[in-house]
């Protein structure tokens, strides 16, 4: 079906984009994009022109675009079997990025707190884009490699904790990368990362920086199959819950989305200012994450806005795996895997696990 395929093709499709973007259906959507993927069917000056008319038309706040990207990104994804998803509810935490603060990287940190007290957690990311230390990054430096899927169909063992880089599973994006890093924005591309876990985790916490982004992504994790999601927007405009005060969400529960707002004090923990979350480069953060979750009871004080941002984002993981009753408790199980050691281990059992005999870090 390539060979169908053509710039001519796709220029009556970008046409239709610039032209009337609010008439653009998901099925010219999903035409658009095979044609971005698939070799030589769309010239450079038409990809641009295409993630611009994406872009300047708001599409990726219509929950149906973003459903069907998603479909089509996961269909070329490397295909991936979980072992136990049968029978565990695995979850995934993630933000679409770009929200300008430059925070710790507290979705990565979370995770591991969450595994550390008995979630099943397959983390969907990658390298920094728009801060200074990304998912991949921030693993890197504790010492984490990834090894690439060798094969047609991965299978992600059990473990507590597993993280897949994403460019390993979705390569054919990579052939529009170029045209996305010399765009001056933001394109759909950079928000699609959090629907296109190629595990399919069955909960997510998920973090936009818009808060027009929430009802969207609340709705297209519900059409992608997602069971139970807490969307998330910190009302400075923070693709994480936020420490610092409001943070706006949609709760995805029996098929049921519900607008509600979280603050700290629901979690029985204090407010701090952002800049008191600050992130540095990746192995200034591993430092971070190093003392919370190796210091036991004695985490050093000037640690405290950090742990409980930590903590407010691991209790909401929590509470989406079934595994807390309410964000308070959740809050009680991830701080016990933080100073049990259990959060430490989860990270040490997904680094000794993919550092098989000769491999070779610069493969990564």
């Amino acid at each position: 079906m390539a060979d169908t395929y053509s710039p001519d093709t796709f220029k009556a499709l970008l046409g239709k984009l610039i032209k009337t973007p609010d008439q653009f259906t998901p099925d010219e959507l999903k035409a658009a994009l095979e044609h971005l993927l698939a070799p030589d069917a769309a010239l450079p000056s038409q990809i641009g022109a295409f993630l611009t008319g994406m872009h300047v038309g708001k599409l990726e706040r219509r929950p149906e675009i973003l459903a069907i990207a998603a479909e089509v990104l996961r269909s070329r994804a490397v295909k991936t079997v979980v072992e136990g998803a049968d029978e565990e509810f695995v979850v995934d935490i993630v933000g679409t990025g770009g929200d300008g603060h430059d925070t710790f990287n507290v979705s990565t940190t979370a995770a591991i707190v969450a595994a550390g007290a008995g979630a099943r957690v397959v983390k969907h990311g990658s390298r920094a884009s728009t801060s200074s230390s990304g998912s991949a990054d921030l693993l890197q430096s504790l010492g984490c490699v990834f090894v690439p899927p060798s094969q047609d169909t991965n299978i992600i063992s059990w473990i507590p904790f597993t993280f897949i880089l994403a460019p390993h599973y979705h390569p054919s994006l990579a052939m529009i990368a170029p045209y996305r890093k010399a765009l001056p924005f933001r394109t759909l591309f950079n928000v699609m990362g959090p629907l296109i876990n190629p595990a399919r985790p069955r909960g997510m916490v998920l973090g936009v920086a818009e808060r027009a982004l929430g009802p969207p992504f609340a709705i297209s994790l519900r059409a992608s199959g997602v069971e139970r999601a807490l969307v998330v927007c910190g009302a400075e405009n923070l693709d994480e819950i936020s420490c610092a005060g409001d943070t706006w969400a949609w709760e995805l529960k029996d098929g049921e989305i519900t607008e509600t707002k979280l603050h700290p004090v629901l979690f029985g923990l204090n407010v701090h200012p952002l800049t008191a979350v600050s992130g540095g480069t990746p192995p200034e953060n591993a430092e971070t994450f190093k003392a919370l979750l190796t210091s036991g009871n004695d985490i050093p004080h000037s640690l405290t806005p950090v742990l409980d941002f930590v903590l407010l984002n691991a209790a909401a993981l929590l509470v989406v795996a079934g595994l807390a009753t309410d964000y308070k408790d959740g809050v009680r199980l991830a701080m016990q895997s933080v100073t049990s050691g259990a959060a430490w281990k989860a990270l040490t059992t997904f680094r000794d696990a993919g550092k098989p005999a000769g491999f070779d870090s610069n493969r990564q």
